[in-house]
């Protein structure tokens, strides 16, 4: 997609300010210790499944005729949501309340969304129902409020995932995934007993656990050969505790390192990495995984919030507000995850390897 007007130039601009908002975060929560262990080749793999939490859809085959009637178009914007901390006393601009994520979780719901992981949108693995739209939910640090198991072994009220599932309780059509970009104390569990207990328990509910480096550093700061071990040491804690190899990558503070395919591809002490998909922190939808201007090492996010100072046009409240309003922007699925389909007048902004798949109508 085009970006609108004015925008693309500011987005630097606005990653600074996400950047600088972080950095006080991490000061007033610091990460944890320095343990990790120790693994071999590292590897992409193919994209996570559909979450075992939601029943196997029948396969949709779709024609014209099909698309047309649900205004298909699978060239359009999907939004990938940003959000850090859920504290039901904000300390920082980007935390948020238990109560607003549940907000945003039921308008998307009522939006007709449907969650998709970060690893099955840049794949191009979408398979959501007709007239439905994906959306990637994503959570940065893997931070307490994120995920924690009760004693009774269900997610803890009032993290993430247990509102996830709550408002998917309510609206059997949203799913309750996500994807979690996890740095050297998941969840706040310092035991790697526990934090691969953690990891296997999403993974295995479908949920996307990936690599977030183990240190959470600025990545422009650092020399190459540091921004290869930051990397390293975060996916062999990933990989260690259960989860399959990370299919995609977030920066930290949105901060691409002056070689940028470091942030994609490298090597440290005998381990070596190749992600197929780079996020990043700001600020607009992203583009479809179908058409010719997708970037897999350059995929925008936004930042969950409202529209005060300089969220007013560019976090979720703001976007999710104006693809209702241009809703012929908006990615909207033909129910077949075999087809991409569009209006006509898209058809040139289609990647060549799948026009075999297209159906223009």
């Amino acid at each position: 997609m085009r970006s609108t007007p004015g925008l693309t130039p500011l987005i630097g601009i606005v990653n600074v300010g996400v950047m600088i908002v972080a950095a006080v975060v991490l000061l007033v929560h610091p990460l944890g210790g320095d343990d990790e262990p120790t693994t071999g080749q590292v590897t992409a793999p193919s994209p996570q499944p559909s979450p075992t939490a939601t029943p196997t859809r029948e396969p949709q085959r779709a024609s014209a005729e099909s698309a047309r009637r649900v205004r298909a178009n699978e060239l359009g914007m999907v939004p990938v949501l940003m959000y850090h901390r859920i504290l039901r006393k904000p300390v920082a601009s980007i935390d948020r309340t238990p109560s607003q994520l549940r907000r945003e979780l039921e308008r998307l719901a009522k939006g007709g969304y449907v969650p998709i992981t970060a690893a099955q949108y840049a794949s191009g693995a979408i398979d959501v129902p007709a007239g439905a739209h994906p959306v990637v939910l994503s959570f940065d640090d893997g931070h307490p409020s994120h995920f924690a198991l009760g004693p009774d072994g269900a997610p803890v009220p009032d993290t993430v995932v247990a509102v996830l599932y709550d408002v998917a309780a309510r609206f059997p059509g949203f799913r309750p995934v996500a994807t979690f970009w996890i740095n050297k104390t998941p969840f706040g569990l310092r035991d790697r007993e526990r934090q691969a207990q953690a990891v296997r328990w999403l993974v295995e509910h479908g949920f996307e656990v990936a690599n977030h480096t183990y240190s959470h550093p600025d990545l422009r700061r650092l020399r190459t050969k540091k921004v290869n071990e930051a990397i390293v040491r975060g996916e062999r804690l990933v990989t260690s505790l259960g989860a399959p190899p990370s299919y995609t990558f977030a920066l930290p503070y949105g901060s691409r390192p002056k070689k940028r395919s470091a942030a994609r591809k490298g090597k440290w002490d005998g381990t070596s990495y190749a992600y197929r998909a780079v996020f990043m922190a700001g600020s607009e939808p992203s583009v479809s995984p179908y058409a010719k201007t997708f970037d897999p090492y350059n995929i925008p996010r936004i930042q969950a919030n409202g529209k005060k100072g300089e969220c007013r046009r560019w976090c979720s409240e703001y976007w999710l507000g104006w693809l209702d309003k241009h809703p012929d922007r908006r990615y909207t699925s033909d129910g077949d995850p075999t087809r991409v389909s569009m209006p006509r007048r898209f058809k040139g902004k289609i990647q060549a390897k799948f026009r075999e798949a297209m159906i223009a109508y």
